[in-house]
C-alpha cells in the first residue's frame, strides 16, 4: 500500500498575504506541516503543490518534494481542491513517478496538528475496508436542521431537510451535526480523484475535540497566543 501526502500551498491568499508561510512559533505554517507527515512513519513520500517559486524552495529545503510549479490557472481563490489533486496525479505520470493507492491531504493552515493523529487517521482508514475517503470532524452546537438558507424572494428554506417543521423541534430531537475541521483527510485514488471526486461514496467521519484551522486573521491570533 503505497501512502504518498499531499501538502497544497498556493501563494495568492487574500484573506491573510501568504498565509501559507506565516510564522508560527519559530516556523512557517508550511514547514510544521511538511514536518508533520515527514515524521508519520506510515506516509512514504512528502509532496508540496505550489504555484509559488519561494514556497517551492522552502519545501524542498525543509524535506518535502515539489518537483513542478502549480499552474495559476489551479491556484486561484476558487480553484478546487479537485483541479489541484487531478493536476498533482497527472504531473506524478509524467515524472514517472509511482501513483500512490492513497493520499493523505493536509492542509498547512492547521499548525497544531499532531503526528499521533495522522497516524491515528491513516490506521482508521486502512482498518476501514469499504471506505473511500476519511475526513476529521467536530460536534458543534448549533443544529444544521436549526438553519435557513435565504432565497431571492426572502424567503426561507433548509435544503438539508426540506422539511420545515424541524425547526420547531427541541435539540434533543434532532440528530448531531459535525464540521469539518480541515485537519487530516485521506482518499483512495481510485475511489476519488479517477472518478471526479475529493471524497467518493463512503466517507468515514473522525471524530476530534478541536477545531483550529486558520482561515482568517482572527483564526490566527486565537491559536498564536
Amino acid at each position: 500500500m503505497l501512502i504518498y501526502s499531499l501538502i497544497p500551498a498556493r501563494s495568492g491568499s487574500k484573506r491573510i498575504k501568504d498565509k501559507n508561510i506565516l510564522m508560527f512559533r519559530g516556523k512557517t505554517l508550511l514547514e510544521l506541516a511538511i514536518e508533520q507527515s515527514l515524521k508519520t512513519k506510515k506516509i512514504n513520500r512528502t509532496f508540496v503543490t505550489t504555484d509559488s517559486k519561494k514556497y517551492q524552495e522552502i519545501s524542498i529545503k525543509t524535506g518535502a518534494e515539489c518537483p513542478y510549479l502549480r499552474p495559476k490557472n489551479i491556484s486561484r481563490d476558487k480553484s478546487t481542491d479537485l483541479e489541484c489533486f487531478k493536476h498533482f496525479l497527472i504531473k506524478l505520470g509524467e515524472l514517472n513517478i509511482k501513483k500512490p493507492d492513497i493520499i493523505v491531504h493536509l492542509r498547512a493552515t492547521y499548525p497544531t496538528r499532531s503526528v499521533k493523529l495522522i497516524s491515528r487517521c491513516i490506521n482508521k482508514f486502512l482498518s476501514q475496508k469499504r471506505i473511500h475517503s476519511l475526513r476529521t470532524i467536530i460536534k458543534i452546537k448549533h443544529n444544521m436542521q436549526k438553519m435557513w438558507f435565504i432565497n431571492k424572494k426572502k424567503l426561507l428554506y433548509n435544503p438539508i431537510t426540506f422539511n420545515n417543521e424541524e425547526h420547531s423541534l427541541p435539540f434533543q430531537s434532532l440528530i448531531n451535526t459535525y464540521l469539518q475541521t480541515n485537519c487530516v483527510d485521506i482518499i483512495s485514488v481510485k475511489n476519488t480523484i479517477e472518478k471526479n471526486s475529493m471524497t467518493g461514496k463512503k466517507i468515514y467521519g473522525l471524530k476530534t475535540n478541536h477545531n483550529f484551522d486558520i482561515d482568517d486573521i482572527e483564526d490566527f491570533n486565537k491559536i498564536n497566543q
